[in-house]
């Protein structure tokens, strides 16, 4: 079990505050590890992957021997690095004699892993090995288009899965709105049999066409490769439902209040009777002893306006 610890300043409660559930949340990060023996092939992918979603990722460069993301005992670790750096996905690069150049893919819920995809890198090509006018370069964290080519994303579970794993991954922060003049990359996966998905990074780029609506053409500007699925582990149902579950968009109405042009919000409050009459008032209260000191002034007018007169009186 992760012990969370309760803030003891300011800083670290705000801190506390940006990670919690939100009806909008955040942008989601990824976390990139490497495993106790990897290949120069695969450092490349997990640079560039690194590269691609720059913004949004963290990166280690130090080898993890405790972590194994397919066995029980390998969790913790992951669990722990997830939660200190707030990383929703995390990509796990290892190299052996029986998975050679091998990718794990995975997403966690509450700091816990949620799925995993383990697919093998196979015709890898770098981005510098890619020739174009660098004017058309993708900018860093632009919105990005999916296209998924072939029926096997929608037939084969592995690839179906897969499909929403590289979604999430590198689909970058939700928007409501998009301006289409702002996309300037796609990603093209090409299911090429029902274990293998060519995985490529292309470049858009507008041209005349005649009409109020542009030709596109795709330019390669890599990284390019290769994924062969080779084990994959679907979400419990029961985390899943809970995953899945959705907060409503429109906030709970407040009973008894409204909201005027003039006077902003308004609210009525329900307020029983005082009864005032019952209260058992002292004789200390300052308004009384005000009373009293104005009565005793108001006897000595009286008593000498009555002695003046009197004598008045007695002298005529």
């Amino acid at each position: 079990m992760l012990k969370i610890k309760t803030p003891k300043t300011l800083k670290a409660k705000r801190a506390l505050d940006k990670r919690a559930p939100k009806l909008v949340e955040n942008a989601k990060k990824t976390l990139i590890l490497h495993g106790t023996k990897t290949s120069c092939v695969l450092n490349a992918v997990l640079a560039q992957i690194f590269h691609l979603k720059k913004g949004l990722a963290v990166k280690f460069s130090r080898k993890n021997e405790n972590i194994r993301p397919f066995e029980s005992s390998g969790e913790t670790s992951l669990e722990f690095f997830s939660l200190k750096t707030d990383c929703s996905f995390f990509v796990f690069g290892s190299h052996s004699k029986k998975r050679p150049n091998n990718l794990i893919l995975g997403r966690m819920y509450d700091h816990h892993i949620y799925d995993l995809v383990e697919v093998g890198v196979e015709n890898f090509t770098p981005i510098e090995s890619f020739k174009y006018d660098k004017k058309i370069a993708p900018r860093q964290g632009s919105k990005p288009f999916f296209a998924f080519i072939g029926e096997n994303f929608e037939s084969v579970d592995e690839l179906k899965h897969l499909k929403e794993v590289l979604l999430d991954h590198f689909r970058g922060e939700i928007v409501e709105n998009l301006n289409l003049t702002g996309v300037d990359r796609v990603f093209v996966c090409t299911a090429i049999s029902s274990t293998t998905v060519s995985f490529k990074h292309c470049a858009i780029r507008l041209k005349k066409s005649g009409t109020s609506i542009p030709r596109i053409e795709l330019i390669e500007v890599g990284p390019s490769m290769d994924l062969v699925v080779r084990r994959h582990r679907l979400p419990n149902e029961a985390v899943k439902k809970q995953a899945m579950k959705a907060a409503p968009m429109q906030p709970r109405k407040i009973k008894n209040v409204s909201r005027d042009e003039v006077k902003g919000k308004i609210g009525k409050i329900y307020m029983p009777d005082q009864q005032v009459g019952g209260l058992a008032l002292s004789n200390n209260i300052k308004g009384l002893k005000r009373e009293r000191r104005e009565g005793k002034m108001k006897d000595k007018r009286d008593d000498h306006d009555l002695s003046k007169k009197m004598r008045t009186e007695e002298s005529l």
